[in-house]
């Protein structure tokens, strides 16, 4: 075999759409061409389920007739992606993008020849003697005509296979119906390329007739109908319908192949992501949660995502509230379109008045070009509020109102633009008890808490610890090329009676950090972890050698306490000294001081 790859040869030519059965080895069912390329080809096809035909990197052969020529082609070549329906419902296909790396004998020059002299064709039907010179004048020039005056005619040039559009003629009225209600029928049922039903592959139809019955009218109302025209037609009006509908076709058929490649490495991608999103929530080995708080947090979650419900996140920090929100796009029907992520708490007002709903030139110093917002760019998706709570009242009534009409007008602009955006908000406080103390909106809260999600800390579901632990060794095994073999026993005490103040993020820096101190092949013992898991270990056995508090929530609360104060004891009242000591969040650890009454210089 040839190889298509020349130095000395052109740029290879653009896709080009194609209408052809394709004959694979290993074989394919229903397989069919949707475009191509002198390097490669994209398919579509039915297969009886997902492990027929080749896989993604694996050699193919196939062989197909180009129109026109009639030429036989074959190629083989390696399959660089695969896509497969989750289910093999309704209109569900397979895609495949094939790469070429070899052809038959002379089969590449017959291939690079149909490209090079590759026009769209446009089939002419029932045209009178009296419309043919009209026609020919105003479209031979742009595309190729081919003419049918029967419907037997009309299906030996779409089984060509590049057939962009049907020019009908409808002086003959009752003939003219029957053939384009029975092509529009046809394309509802299966199209030539076997795609399934409601494909939007098939050749578009124009309609040229004085009148329009009543029953074609439907059918255009339906979008069956691309085009109708009224004769006699300009010339410049006729060739642009024509060339509209051509090309529209293999804008479709590339929009389409590409909608499928995404799709497939959007799975990939969320398959690969599965685990850790598991994890960082808090999900124990398959099949699912074990501690009963998180199983309660998933079926809440399992029940909000697929409505266009706003979702209110509330939990301590460290906890996943943006990986939470993540899944919840994930599983809603929004998930195909953008998630954006914003945190309230780290920008002034103005800079995040300005990156939530854009700004344009000239706004304020520094607003050289317009900025399209972060609603507009999650139109048709998710936004993710992080940290609501740190919002002040002014932007609070700007997001209410976006809320509300789903209207978003610039900084500095007079054009407001309409956005569809489903927003899911995420606060470190309780935002009840914030609209109590006047320090959030209560019209906002009343918009956000359609559905309110409680995340628990970690320190009320010790049955995920450990499970977390090793998923963590095992990750950074990986990703630090390190072979942690485990956690010693007293390595699982200290985990298990951790207070965890900064939840599962704490706990990930504490096995990223006790698996770069361990050698090889030894487990994770106390010596590797932070000295500060040590003292809260003590501290739970003081607390229960004294059994000064009776329920467990008293018992670490009182835990916590003693460890914040000997931590603030130790680098002087510091709190971003003990914060960093604890690994925490300044701002937590500031917070914690307060509600536990513990003075503390400012840092």
């Amino acid at each position: 075999m040839t190889s298509p790859s020349d130095p000395s040869a052109p740029p290879p030519s653009e896709r080009k759409p194609l209408h052809v059965q394709v004959v694979t080895q290993p074989a394919l069912q229903g397989c069919w061409a949707v475009n191509i390329s002198e390097t490669g080809i994209g398919l579509i096809a039915t297969p009886s389920g997902p492990e027929e035909g080749p896989r993604e990197g694996e050699d193919v052969e196939m062989a197909f007739t180009l129109p026109d020529s009639r030429a036989r082609v074959q190629v083989r070549g390696v399959v660089r992606w695969r896509h497969d329906p989750l289910e093999r419902d309704e209109g569900g296909v397979t895609a495949l993008g094939v790469s070429f790396h070899g052809f038959e004998g002379a089969d590449g020059v017959k291939l690079k020849r149909y490209l090079l002299d590759h026009q769209l064709y446009v089939a002419v039907v029932y045209a009178e003697e009296a419309e043919l010179k009209g026609l020919r004048a105003a479209l031979e020039s742009h595309v190729r005509l081919r003419f049918a005056s029967s419907a037997e005619d009309v299906d030996t040039l779409l089984g060509r296979g590049d057939i962009s559009a049907l020019l009908v003629c409808g002086r003959d009225e009752a003939r003219a119906v029957a053939l384009v209600e029975r092509l529009a029928m046809r394309r509802a049922e299966v199209d030539p390329t076997g795609a399934g039903p409601a494909s939007d592959l098939s050749p578009r139809i124009l309609y040229c007739a004085p009148a329009m019955p009543t029953r074609l009218v439907e059918l255009f109302n339906q979008g069956k109908i691309f085009r109708a025209l009224t004769p006699p037609c300009e010339p410049v009006a006729l060739r642009q319908a024509v060339l509209q509908a051509s090309r529209e076709l293999g804008l479709r058929t590339e929009q389409r192949r590409a909608a499928l490649e995404l799709e497939r490495n959007l799975l990939r991608e969320r398959a690969r992501e599965a685990p850790r999103l598991a994890a960082d929530l808090g999900v124990a080995n398959e099949p699912g949660f074990r501690s009963p708080a998180m199983r309660q947090v998933l079926e809440m979650v399992r029940v909000a995502a697929p409505h266009r419900v706003a979702v209110l996140l509330q939990g301590e920090t460290g906890t996943g509230k943006e990986v939470l929100a993540r899944v919840i796009h994930r599983l809603s029907d929004r998930s195909g379109q953008p998630l954006v992520v914003q945190d309230c708490g780290t920008l002034t007002e103005t800079l995040l008045e300005s990156e939530l709903f854009g700004h344009v030139k000239g706004a304020f110093t520094g607003a050289v070009a317009d900025h399209p917002g972060l609603f507009v760019l999650a139109d048709g998706g998710t936004i993710f509020l992080d940290e609501i709570e740190n919002t002040t009242p002014t932007l609070q009534s700007k997001l209410l109102r976006v809320l509300e009409s789903g209207d978003v007008r610039p900084v500095g602009g007079t054009q407001v633009r309409r956005v569809d955006v489903r927003v899911i908000a995420a606060s470190n406080r309780d935002l009840a008890e914030e609209v109590r103390a006047k320090r959030f909106r209560s019209d906002l809260f009343y918009r956000l808490n359609s559905f309110i999600v409680d995340l628990p800390p970690l320190r009320e579901r010790p049955e995920d610890v450990l499970d977390l632990a090793y998923y963590f060794i095992a990750h950074f095994n990986r990703t630090l090329r390190r072979s942690a073999t485990g956690l010693a026993e007293d390595a699982q005490q200290l985990l298990r009676f951790a207070p965890w103040p900064g939840n599962v993020r704490e706990l990930r820096n504490c096995i990223e950090r006790a698996v770069l101190l361990c050698n090889d092949d030894e487990p994770v013992c106390a010596r590797h972890l932070p000295p500060s898991l040590s003292s809260g270990l003590e501290g739970v056995r003081r607390q229960v050698r004294t059994g000064g508090a009776r329920s467990l929530r008293e018992r670490l609360e009182q835990l916590e306490k003693e460890i914040i104060r000997e931590a603030l004891e130790s680098h002087g009242g510091v709190v971003r000294r003990a914060a960093a000591a604890l690994e925490m969040d300044p701002v937590t650890l500031g917070r914690r001081v307060r509600r536990h009454g513990l003075l503390a210089k400012e840092p």
